[in-house]
């Protein structure tokens, strides 16, 4: 089995999320990734966050929900946690990963961003009914 975990930072002062643009693959989407062995899930999350955001985690995330994600194999499942005790030390800059990342209200979320992105964030935020797919 493949995990991953991907987390919906939520800046609660200005509503919005912290979303990021890959350079190897189209769409805004979630941070995180996959579970390095001998890493928890959490660990993961706190690891990819930092990488992919600058963003330390002031408090614990809460896991929200497990995904199977089909689109990426038979086996990969995805936990989804909701972090909103945090602090980003510096805005993102791009690097071979990461194209553009940064935080967007809720209500005005990139064009581009992912289905998957869309349904987490409104399974938080609109109360619509959690998916067992990523």
């Amino acid at each position: 089995m493949t995990l991953g975990a991907r987390g919906l930072v939520h800046d609660a002062t200005s509503n919005s999320v912290f979303l990021i643009r890959h350079t190897y693959v189209p769409g805004w989407q979630l941070p995180g990734g996959g579970v390095e062995t001998g890493e928890t899930m959490e660990e993961a999350l706190v690891r990819e966050l930092a990488e992919e955001g600058n963003i330390e985690l002031l408090e614990p995330p809460v896991l929200r929900s497990m995904h199977y994600n089909v689109r990426s194999s038979r086996r990969d499942h995805v936990g989804f946690y909701l972090v909103t005790g945090f602090r980003q030390s510096a805005p993102k800059l791009r690097d071979r990963e990461i194209a553009e990342a940064g935080f967007f209200p809720v209500d005005r979320l990139p064009d581009a961003t992912t289905p998957a992105t869309l349904r987490r964030i409104s399974e938080v935020f609109e109360g619509a009914e959690v998916s067992k797919y990523w």
